[in-house]
């Protein structure tokens, strides 16, 4: 567990039943904190990714669009957040599109400046578990603001919600089902 990491951050990404991830915005983006929810969607414990990049899930997938999207993301300070398809392996190699949404957690002093990243598996999803997701991800961005704001660190950026959750879910299974087409042809 991180030392700069506000407790009440902590306890509350923990206790959030969103897959959530901690990770620091400098020395290759290292997990610090990911919440039993994240556990359950990946197969990673806490012991397998934190002090790694999260670029680990993709293992050998291509993903140049999503990546080049969260690569700009990245180097680019002043975009508050980014939001993209991108396929994931679980632990026991199970591939699936996650829907990854990252925002930055600025600290006043500057110094301790976070990544949050929340993750959903959209191919094996129908739209309307998706909106549920959006939902529930937005009010837990929400409640997360003045518990951060209160420990000195901002959220940037609020939820960029999808427009169209169905055309979404069917981009996500295209995904999986041209990585199958891939794996196995």
């Amino acid at each position: 567990m991180s030392p700069e990491l506000p407790r009440s951050l902590v306890d509350y990404a923990l206790a959030s039943r969103v897959a959530l991830a901690l990770a620091s915005a400098r020395e290759d983006n290292a997990l610090l904190l990911v919440n039993p929810a994240f556990t359950a969607l990946t197969g990673y414990a806490p012991d397998d990714v934190v002090g790694r990049n999260c670029r680990m899930l993709q293992r050998d997938a291509a993903n140049a669009e999503p990546r080049a999207r969260l690569r700009e993301f990245l180097t680019h300070p002043r975009q508050a957040n980014v939001r993209t398809p991108i396929v994931n392996f679980r632990k026991d190699g199970t591939p699936f599109v996650n829907l990854l949404y990252m925002s930055r957690l600025k600290s006043q002093d500057g110094v301790h400046d976070y990544i949050l990243a929340s993750q959903f598996d959209v191919s094996r999803s129908q739209g309307g578990l998706l909106a549920d997701y959006d939902a529930a991800l937005g009010r837990t961005l929400d409640r997360l603001m003045p518990i951060a704001e209160d420990a000195g660190i901002l959220i940037e950026g609020t939820l960029l919600t999808i427009a169209n959750t169905a055309a979404t879910v069917a981009q996500a299974k295209l995904m999986l089902a041209e990585l199958d087409a891939h794996h196995h042809g």
